[in-house]
């Protein structure tokens, strides 16, 4: 069977969030699976993404202390400032 094969799972929930469920199924016209499908699908992209985001943070911290290069506050904020009022304006450069 390939990795990619759709296999059932079960999951445990009360009664009146199943209730829940099943009335906004039925507004938005979809089956409580389809409803329950998206809620992980969007849940894990979420945690995909956040995670992504942590190590990415991870990264530039040990980068930063390996190295002491950085941009002040005030040097970012100027910057983004100009990028809020269309000027282009290219990223200050990294010091030590």
């Amino acid at each position: 069977m390939s990795t990619n094969a759709i296999r059932p799972t079960t999951i445990k929930i009360d009664e009146a969030t199943k209730k829940r469920l099943k009335r906004i199924a039925e507004l938005r016209h979809r089956s409580p699976h389809w409803m329950i499908l998206e809620a992980v699908r969007q849940y894990v992209d979420r945690e995909e993404k956040r995670e992504a985001f942590r190590q990415d943070g991870i990264k530039v911290w040990r980068e930063y202390q390996a190295t002491g290069l950085h941009v002040t506050f005030e040097e970012a904020d100027a910057w983004l400032e100009k990028l809020e009022t269309g000027e282009a304006e290219d990223v200050p450069e990294c010091h030590g």
